[in-house]
């Protein structure tokens, strides 16, 4: 079989990119071949399963994911400009390089821009997508619609302000819990109890937005008036608006100077 995907680095973005791929046969492997300077054991699971490990020839490739660090693309590309058909689709999943930039990069290749989250390892991600032309938004949403919930915006501006949003916020997510269950732990429960109540209850909560239920309706079913939960959303809800607010700014800053 022909040599169709690229996948350029199998970092943490990268690793759960194809991850996804892999659980979900979006991208045959025997299709697929990944640029990587190190050796890792999804790589070689891939290469089992019939990917080529740094091939030299690429003519073949019609799409290519890179998810390289924004220090390094330049590079990468470089390398990339006389191996790459000319029409091949260049779809990044790197934070902060506008789409003009990385078409000025690629030889004025079709470039989409896609910012996913981690969760696409497991085919429950949310990915934010741009694209120069209509060929490359469509290869994004094949690469991508498998292994992710695809969201459009129509400019590099909103691309930055979804990577402060959503490709960071997992992380945000992440300490939530564990902090939680620190709090619990402080007022005299176990690790292992505090950690699978503050686990599975925001699991549990996620799960009733999922369903399309609306947010504030939701605190308000849960949050009886003079209740233990008003009580704790007094405490909570003023700080937490202003700090996610200085949060996403912080993270978008941060986005727009790569």
């Amino acid at each position: 079989m022909a040599v169709t995907t690229l996948l350029v680095g199998c970092g943490r973005l990268g690793g759960a990119i194809l991850s996804g791929w892999r659980l979900t046969g979006a991208v045959e492997m025997a299709s697929l071949s990944i640029l990587t300077p190190s050796d890792k054991p999804l790589t070689q699971a891939a290469a089992a399963d019939g990917a080529t490990i740094n091939p030299r020839d690429l003519s073949s490739v019609e799409r290519v994911v890179l998810a390289v660090k924004p220090a390094k693309w330049r590079e990468v590309a470089a390398s990339l400009a006389d191996r790459l058909a000319p029409d091949a689709v260049i779809a990044s999943v790197m934070a902060g390089v506008p789409l003009s930039t990385l078409g000025e990069g690629f030889g004025g290749r079709p470039i989409a821009r896609v910012m996913p989250t981690t969760a696409v390892s497991t085919a429950n991600g949310v990915a934010t997508c741009i694209a120069n032309v209509t060929k490359a938004l469509d290869t994004a949403h094949t690469l991508f619609d498998p292994i992710a919930t695809v969201v459009e915006v129509d400019s590099d501006d909103l691309i930055d302000v979804a990577t402060a949003v959503s490709g960071s916020g997992a992380a945000y997510a992440y300490a939530f819990v564990r902090d939680l269950a620190r709090a619990g732990e402080e007022n005299g429960l176990t690790a292992l109890q505090a950690m699978t109540l503050a686990r599975l209850t925001v699991a549990g909560a996620v799960s009733r937005l999922e369903a399309g239920d609306d947010a504030d309706q939701l605190i308000a079913e849960v949050a009886s008036p003079g209740g233990t939960t008003e009580a704790g959303l007094k405490v909570l809800e003023p700080d937490l608006k202003h700090l996610l607010a200085h949060t996403v700014a912080a993270a978008l800053t941060r986005a727009r100077s790569l």
